[in-house]
């Protein structure tokens, strides 16, 4: 297809396809590399042993066949070696079969009865898919016939019972008996004393002609170690630490270090964690005595206040537990990159680490500035993983003609700058960032040419700002007509909510390549199709498109989603999370890995707990001992066959070994027996239920290009079932089938510009299983939980993973009305969720989710409630310093015990915690701080609106105005908006100070005796305002620079010396007027 331009749009529905001065896209093409010895029946990779040798099955012969098959053979066929028919003997680490009573040179009870390690069906299934079976008409099993290619020049040709004077003498080999019926396994023969036909051999000639000890064995150990030297090569990845070709310890093995784990997890050390855990035990025990206390000693003359504070204290503590427990295995990761190096990538060889798909989504241009987003596909393009892995999709939902030309601007501007980043291997690489961190940027640089070039690069920047700028500054005001684009064509989205579906590639074709003439990621801009009368579902829906397109243009395994301010901070980030993924052992139940987020431009101080560190430096560690972190919108590497909506592999059980031990008649485990009966048919309706949702369905209508699919394993369901899931797109359905990646051979560029656009269409959706059990979750704003509790709730695990340098940075709101605002925006996701079907309360049971992560998730979408209990009990200070009263009755030594022992037990497990956290004082005190403002503002407001959006189907929101701006470094923090989310807070405050002024002058009216009673509510209300400090402070904002804290301490004490004034007037007495007798007799 010569689509000699650019853009291409169209609409699926409308059977528009447009061509905008675009070029044609070249063919995209999948190759798979198959390295190291093939099984001779199946067709699959021979494994390594843990002592890095390859496994033989028959020692006698050394015919190559991988363990599944020799499990098979031992356990289902004739037990004898298909080239030499020796029968195989038992190895270390197989279940013994009916025959191996007589061998006992090794002991092996933990795998002699293991008969399911490996399955029946994938046996067979891979056998059928993986080669090219066919058969003689003797009925002998060859390769040729079906593969020529797959013969392997080194097994010798096959005779049977006698030599053949034709065949050297070096070559001659036996073969097994003809088999009975089509089967590429035998099954077993009922006479277990079956011989098979007698050997001639010559006794002159070496044995090993025969089968017997090697054959040909001296060419295929030399074969064997030549390769073994090849992946024995240390890769010096770049960027890493320069050392010595020799090992320090010479009888390691250099294979050794790539075949280790790729990561492992480092507990937290029992001096921290232990007593943490015993602090817990002790909070919980003084928690329960707390309340028989509480309980049991009501205040009679302020019922009211009594029976509230209860009420709240008692939800707090649920909460409490709800957050403390799936805190209780932290754990840490450390990751080895140098090892991910040695394994897949070897030198001379073409690099062997999965491909990757990045997701960058943005909305509106206007909000979120152009050279952001420009930064962060910036840092993309030049991370540190293969060029030809890396594929990076921006998905723009507001299909603003400002977000194409300053990505058009950005590629080209990327020619320039990827070189420069990897030339001298820079942190971070986002243009912007690099050129204003205030570090020495010179350290450990010795290119004589850096310092020139980094010069002329930061002015190429600096002249790529201005077009950006400039760019914006166009866009402020659109020309009636609407935008044109330079060939004059009109702008396809110029109606926002009427648009067709757009599509262009900038970089990664038409030999587009940087000044220095490499090749460059794969750059595409994606907009979506909107029209009127559907639901679109915002950025989930956004981020399903991304899969769909990628899957039919790049089809990467993995994928990371970021948002537009989200950069690269880490140019081996992909690599962190590809030790997790690519890991053998491990990686294959990881349906994603998090990273945490860090942010630039926040204040020293953070006011308003922008950081976040408390959650992502201590919740998130918790989490990951348990099934791993929840999801959090950004910053994160998934697994692409985990948002397919599938189950996570399972492992094998052995069966259990109760009712062998015991006759059929025995009462003792006749009971288990007819409990496994039951307990097997569930498992089996189970599996059946689960292959239904993971088996490949047939694949009928597959247009014409599409080739590579394998129909054997495509036809074990109709394609109807296919298309509810997945949509109507035959070539997407074939990418599905492709569970390593890669874009099915043969593919055209015509048909993959006509999918891109169909799958992008705005009906695609309808009726399939999208935003319900695939992709990214619908129903919620915050679509990540949800997203991530379906994921646990299949099996998968999390990890998450926390890089010395920063894997990801992005900006904050840091002005108290955004923070507000975001802040409303999450708690009214979690409404959504609790008031829908996947509420984790009820949702899930009998799944993969693990209790603990439960508890997490009802953790996250039930804390808005505790808005309500906050409210009453921050109000309550003032309520009991304006009428005297207070919510505890007089305190006896038992009381004073029992409270002191509560906030000593507070105080040590939050120190506990900012140990084992690595989280510092300041931290721990600004999320207590934010957690009282915000609960008491944007979670009961984020509470009010779900239950109407919910319940009653009305959407409000809540207007932000700005009134007024500082200049200068951090103003924004500064600035100030109303909204209506300020009233709460600011009323808390005012009654508190309030019932503080009136306490302290009636203490003062009413004489000594009543300071006593005074302090417990004077703290009371004291921890109110506290806690409000960093509101007030934001909602006075600079003052002319004069410090809040004087305002506030002004105005207070103010108030208490006019009281104090007024009670001690000197210039009247203290007894009133004293009366004496003059001493005159006035009658």
């Amino acid at each position: 297809m010569d689509t000699k331009g650019r853009l291409v749009a169209g609409s699926h529905n409308r059977n528009e396809f447009v061509v905008i001065n675009a070029d044609d896209i070249g063919r995209v093409t999948s190759v798979k590399e198959l390295t190291g010895q093939i099984c001779q029946i199946c067709g699959d990779e021979i494994e390594f042993s843990v002592d890095g040798e390859p496994f033989v099955a028959c020692n006698e012969c050394a015919f190559p066949i991988c363990r599944p098959c020799y499990e098979y053979e031992r356990r289902e066929g004739n037990q004898a070696c298909p080239q030499c028919k020796t029968r195989y003997k038992r190895i270390k680490g197989s279940p013994r079969v009916d025959g191996d009573e007589d061998e006992d040179e090794f002991d092996d009870l933990e795998h002699e009865f293991d008969y399911n390690e490996y399955e029946q069906q994938h046996i067979a299934g891979a056998a059928l898919s993986s080669r090219g079976i066919g058969r003689t008409a003797s009925g002998i099993t060859t390769h040729s016939e079906m593969d020529p290619s797959g013969v392997n020049s080194e097994i010798p040709l096959l005779t049977y019972g006698q030599e053949d004077d034709t065949i050297s003498a070096d070559k001659h080999a036996l073969i097994i008996p003809p088999f009975r019926g089509k089967r590429v396994h035998p099954m077993p023969s009922s006479d277990s004393s079956m011989t098979f036909p007698p050997r001639p051999m010559d006794p002159k000639k070496d044995l090993a002609v025969y089968g017997y000890g090697t054959v040909a064995w001296k060419e295929r150990m030399e074969e064997w170690k030549r390769k073994q030297n090849e992946k024995l090569q240390v890769v010096k990845h770049q960027g890493g630490k320069g050392g010595g070709d020799e090992l320090d310890d010479a009888d390691l093995p250099k294979m050794d270090e790539g075949r280790q784990p790729l990561s492992r997890k480092i507990p937290i050390p029992s001096s921290k964690i232990s007593p943490y855990r015993i602090v817990i035990l002790l909070r919980m025990a003084i928690l329960g005595l707390f309340f028989h206390y509480r309980i049991r000693h009501p205040v009679n003359d302020a019922y009211g206040l009594w029976l509230t504070s209860i009420i709240c204290e008692i939800w707090f503590a649920i909460s409490w537990i709800f957050d403390q427990f799936p805190k209780w295995f932290p754990i840490k990761r450390e990751t080895y990159l140098d090892r991910l190096s040695l394994r897949y990538e070897k030198e001379g060889k073409p690099s062997e680490l999965a491909p990757i798909d990045i997701f960058v989504s943005t909305v509106d241009p206007l909000k979120e500035p152009p050279l952001i987003t420009a930064n962060t596909v910036l840092s993309i393009l030049a991370v540190d993983y293969p060029i030809d892995k890396v594929a990076c999709y921006v998905s723009d939902d507001g299909a603003a003609m400002l977000t194409f030309e300053a990505l058009s601007e950005t590629s080209e501007f990327a020619r320039k700058w990827v070189p420069f980043c990897k030339k001298f291997k820079i942190e971070p690489r986002a243009p912007e960032w690099y050129f204003a961190q205030k570090v020495d940027y010179l350290r450990d640089k010795v290119e004589p040419t850096f310092v020139r070039e980094r010069r002329a690069m930061k002015r190429e920047y600096e002249e790529f700002k201005v077009r950006i700028n400039a760019l914006v500054a166009m866009a402020q005001k659109v020309p009636e007509e609407g935008w044109t684009m330079q060939d004059g064509t009109p702008w396809p989205g110029n109606n926002v909510r009427d648009h067709p579906g757009m599509i262009q590639v900038f970089l990664g074709q038409n030999g587009v390549r940087d000044i220095e003439g490499n090749e460059l990621p794969r750059l595409i801009y994606v907009s979506r199709e909107k029209r009127p009368g559907y639901e679109h579902h915002k950025k989930a829906g956004a981020m399903n498109s991304l899969i769909r397109v990628s899957a039919v243009i790049s089809n990467a395994p993995y994928l990371l989603n970021v948002d537009c301010d989200h950069y690269i901070n880490n140019s081996k980030a992909l690599r962190e999370a590809m030790c997790f993924m690519m890991d053998p052992q491990a990686g294959k139940k990881i349906c994603y890995v998090q990273f945490p987020q860090r942010f630039d431009g926040i204040d020293r101080h953070d006011r308003y707990s922008n950081r976040n560190v408390v959650f992502f430096d201590i919740n998130m560690k918790g989490l990951d001992g348990i099934q791993g972190p929840i999801y959090v919108g950004t910053g994160c590497v998934f697994r692409r066959q985990a948002l397919y909506g599938y189950d996570a592999p399972k492992k094998a059980k052995p069966p259990g070994k109760t009712c062998n031990c015991w006759p059929k008649w025995c009462c003792c485990c006749f009971g288990s027996r007819k409990k496994t009966k039951k307990g097997k048919s569930k498992d089996n309706k189970k599996k059946t239920k689960n292959r239904e949702a993971t088996q490949i369905h047939a694949l009928e209508n597959i247009e014409e290009g599409i080739e590579g699919v394998d129909s054997e394993k495509s036809a074990l369901m109709p394609q109807v079932k296919f298309e509810k899931k997945f949509g109507q797109s035959p070539v997407f359905i074939a990418s599905v089938l492709l569970e390593n990646g890669g874009v099915p051979a043969g593919a055209t560029s015509a048909s993959l510009l006509k999918e891109a656009i169909h799958v992008i269409s705005c009906g695609y959706e309808d009726k399939t299983e999208w935003g319900k059990e695939v992709g990214w979750i619908y129903g919620s704003v915050t679509e990540d939980i949800l997203t991530g509790f379906k994921m646990h709730c299949h099996g998968w695990r999390s990890v998450y993973c926390m890089p010395k340098r920063p894997a990801f940075k992005g900006s904050a709101p840091i002005n108290l009305s955004d923070r507000l605002h975001q802040v409303l925006r999450w708690a009214l996701g979690s409404v959504e969720i609790l008031l829908s079907r996947h509420c984790p309360i009820w949702y899930g049971y009998g799944c993969g989710l693990k209790p603990l992560e439960r508890f997490s998730y009802i953790n996250s979408v039930v804390y808005p409630l505790t808005s309500l209990p906050l409210l009453a009990y921050c109000a309550l200070p003032a309520v009991c310093l304006l009428t005297g009263k207070f919510i505890v009755p007089e305190i006896s030594n038992y009381a004073s015990i029992i409270f002191m022992g509560m906030f000593i037990s507070i105080a040590v497990t939050s120190v506990l915690e900012m140990q084992w956290g690595g989280v510092g004082i300041d931290d721990l005190w600004r999320n207590e701080q934010f957690w009282v403002i915000g609960g008491v503002s944007s979670h009961f407001f984020a509470l009010i609106q779900g239950l109407l959006k919910v319940l009653a189907g009305v959407n409000t929101n809540f207007t932000v105005t700005s009134k007024a701006a500082d200049d200068g470094e951090f103003s924004d923090l500064y600035l100030f908006k109303w909204t209506s989310l300020l009233i709460p807070p600011m009323t808390l405050m005012i009654i508190n100070i309030i019932g503080v002024v009136v306490g302290v002058s009636d203490a003062i009216n009413n004489g000594y005796e009543s300071w006593g009673p005074l302090f417990g509510r004077l703290f009371f209300a004291l921890w109110v305002i506290v806690h409000l400090y960093p509101f007030l402070k934001g909602f006075m904002g600079r003052q002319d620079r004069l410090p809040t804290i004087i305002v506030v301490w002004s105005i207070l004490l103010a108030s208490i010396f006019s009281l104090l004034w007024v009670r001690i007037n000197p210039f009247l007495s203290r007894d009133g007027i004293v009366l004496e007798v003059c001493g005159l007799d006035c009658n």
